[in-house]
């Protein structure tokens, strides 16, 4: 009787457990994020699995006068539906009831801040997929939104938790580098004022991630190629970020008194582990980037956006 009892009583923490999964919302079916995304959540178990959440319900969005966007928005919709079964809402606000979290997807910036404010009044907590938004004042818009909505959100490259990052903050943290530079691909989008959000938000937030926040002051040269902007940071040391135009390869270097550490030509780099610490946020948690530290990177991008536009003059960030 008494392991009756036992087996009863565990009965509904066990279905309560398997119920567990946080149901997510996408808002944006225009970016193979979505795909890569949902194959980790909703997959079959494997390396790239990702345990507690799937993808329930999906809001397609796009914009017309961006080519990655209007080209792919239908496409990614109906693979969303046909081969994992996601329902596609008309509106926004229609996730509200389906979905315990949300990713805001969307590939353009500029939709990010109108969607957000549509999100929040779901009172769910937000993942704000690359680029935050496309101007230093859209990001801190969506900022004051959240505050005052009293939801959590945050943003991220997944290039935090590549091999690239985490092979060399060992080395950055250790309190004797001078200076760090990241590298990596920086093509231009026209609809985007801040022109390093677009994709060079990649290797500026690897810099981040292996500075920290402090920056204050911003230069910038801009060529045919490629675009070098310096940052200098508060306690003296130097960050810089390569953003090139043509080729496809991300790296890092740390530079100390005695020693520059490198990071593998052959760095390995997934959205898992980006997905994975998205789980206890949305859950409940802090998110693993502070929004603070990712409103400075947008100040870093419009700073060298004035600099540029002041043919590199240096420029305090705002």
């Amino acid at each position: 009787m008494p392991v009756m009892k036992a087996l009863l009583f565990l009965a509904p923490l066990a279905a309560a457990a398997f119920a567990a999964d946080v149901r997510l919302g996408m808002i944006g079916t225009d970016t193979s994020h979505v795909i890569a995304f949902t194959q980790a959540f909703n997959g079959p178990p494997g390396p790239d699995h990702v345990d507690g959440a799937k993808v329930v319900a999906a809001y397609k969005g796009g914009s017309p006068d961006v080519e990655s966007s209007h080209t792919r928005v239908d496409k990614y919709a109906e693979e969303l539906q046909s081969k994992w079964n996601i329902e596609i809402v008309p509106r926004i606000g229609d996730l509200c009831s389906k979905v315990d979290a949300i990713l805001l997807e969307s590939v353009d910036g500029r939709a990010h801040l109108p969607q957000f404010r549509e999100a929040v009044k779901c009172g769910k907590p937000v993942f704000i997929d690359k680029p935050l938004a496309a101007t230093l004042e859209d990001a801190r818009e969506i900022a004051a939104i959240a505050k005052k909505a009293n939801v959590k959100w945050f943003s991220a490259s997944s290039l935090r938790w590549s091999e690239i990052a985490t092979s060399l903050k060992p080395k950055a943290d250790a309190g004797d580098a001078t200076a760090i530079t990241t590298w990596g691909p920086g093509p231009f989008e026209p609809h985007h004022y801040l022109d390093l959000s677009w994709y060079a938000i990649h290797p500026v937030e690897l810099l981040y991630t292996l500075m920290g926040p402090g920056c204050v002051e911003v230069s910038r040269i801009s060529g045919a190629d490629a675009d070098v902007v310096v940052g200098k940071w508060k306690d003296g040391r130097i960050g810089t970020v390569h953003a090139l135009r043509k080729g496809y390869s991300y790296g890092a270097a740390v530079f100390k008194a005695k020693e520059t550490a490198i990071s593998p030509p052959d760095a390995k780099s997934s959205y898992t582990p980006m997905l994975r610490e998205l789980i206890p946020f949305l859950k409940g948690g802090p998110p693993p980037v502070p929004n603070d530290e990712t409103l400075e990177i947008f100040a870093f991008m419009d700073a060298a956006q004035k600099s540029k536009e002041q043919g590199g003059k240096p420029t305090r960030l705002r």
